[in-house]
């Protein structure tokens, strides 16, 4: 069989990486516990290489997961990452030299021609937002001021002596477990090393709830926002140079697969029908749920940044509403509208549509002329040339 990228999918690729994430997990937790059976490479690893590679290769595999979810948005970085983690894992699984991680190395090196193959899929920027990056800067800046803390104040606690140990303390006091191995000396030569220690807690704990809080957020209006038919305020504010679809029907079906198949064409779809919106996000199409005739839901969709609005619903009347408000906030953007009903052209026009068209006319122009013979690709061409002299 013929490798093509019909064939090996982006959905191959994301599956792949997440199959290798759980069995770099596996196979850790594995090597860790012992559980490991030797395999044929065993006695030229050390036993302690062999140790470690488990614990490095667990952490691994969780990276993979983060990896196989930028995929599955389309991330770019996700791309790179995931390319720099398979051939780690594949390493990772030779140096365990253990039977249980062969199927990591092989499904290691199975995935990388199926990444390759589709890198070009994978083009979305990954922009994070400045409430992400101060969030992660605190988080960072936390940590490093507990660790260098504690370490450069080591001769006034029990229990550090090298900058791990001053880590390790630093993270179970920002968890809060409080394991007690590491902790501050008794005595009034101790009073710095304990006020250090609790401002460090206050400090990480806080960071530690930002950043999850940032982090957390964003995904859980996207899933509220994705239930409930609504685009999440990201959203809306990458919205630029964007088609705007008033209304939802039959006919605007057809048009959303054209906008589409159009690659780097954004669009919206602005429509006060709540479970046609959650059929639209259930596909990934950004969706506000609104009557679109109302100034307000315009405005929040950047209308005057939208290149084209298409109204094309099977009610005229409230196409010609939602045209009326749309060239009263913008006049100069480009409107195109669909008619049920072949009288209303005129009033669509008189509502502001620069282009009205009627499936119905146009799909009986095109039988009658294929009844005489003409080709249905040069009938469509020669209506839609005489639709254009009329303008």
């Amino acid at each position: 069989m013929e490798l093509t990228r019909d064939w090996v999918t982006v959905r191959a690729s994301i599956l792949l990486t997440f199959a290798v994430a759980v069995l770099s997990i596996l196979a850790g937790l594995a090597q860790i516990g012992g559980l490991g059976v030797d395999g044929p490479l065993a006695p030229y690893v050390l036993p302690v290489v062999r140790q470690t590679v488990g614990f490095t290769g667990t952490i691994t595999g969780f990276a993979m997961f983060g990896s196989g979810f930028a995929l599955r948005n389309g991330y770019r970085i996700g791309w790179y990452t995931t390319a720099v983690l398979l051939p780690l894992t594949a390493l990772q699984g030779l140096m365990q030299a253990s039977v249980l991680s062969f199927p990591l190395v092989a499904l290691s090196l199975l995935s990388v021609p199926t990444l390759v193959v589709n890198r070009g899929r994978f083009d979305r920027d990954f922009r994070p937002s400045p409430t992400q990056l101060a969030a992660g800067a605190a988080l960072v800046g936390a940590v490093a001021y507990g660790t260098l803390g504690s370490y450069a104040l080591r001769d006034q606690f029990e229990g550090i002596e090298t900058i791990v140990d001053a880590f390790y303390f630093t993270v179970v006091t920002a968890s809060t477990v409080g394991y007690g191995d590491v902790h501050p000396a008794t005595g009034p030569a101790s009073d710095i090393a304990q006020l250090f220690a609790l401002s460090s807690l206050v400090v990480n704990v806080a960071a530690f709830a930002v950043a999850l809080g940032v982090l957390l957020t964003p995904a859980i209006e996207a899933q509220l926002s994705k239930a409930l038919g609504k685009m999440t305020d990201r959203q809306i504010d990458l919205l630029d140079d964007h088609v705007l679809v008033l209304g939802y029907g039959d006919l605007t079906e057809p048009i959303l697969e054209e906008l589409d198949a159009r690659d780097g064409v954004e669009y919206a779809v602005v429509t006060p029908d709540e479970a046609a919106a959650r059929r639209l996000a259930d596909r990934d199409i950004p969706v506000y749920t609104a009557d679109p005739s109302d100034v307000d839901p315009l405005e929040h969709v950047n209308l005057d940044g939208a290149r084209a609005v298409v109204a094309a619903t099977e009610d005229d009347a409230h196409d010609a509403l939602a045209i009326l408000t749309a060239r009263q906030l913008n006049p100069d953007v480009r409107i195109v509208a669909a008619v049920t009903q072949r009288e209303n052209v005129d009033k669509l026009r008189r509502a502001g549509a620069d282009q009205v068209i009627s499936p119905t006319t146009l799909g009986g122009h095109i039988i009658v002329d294929c009844a005489f013979g003409a080709d249905s690709k040069d009938a469509t061409e020669g209506i839609i040339e005489d639709i254009y002299l009329d303008d």
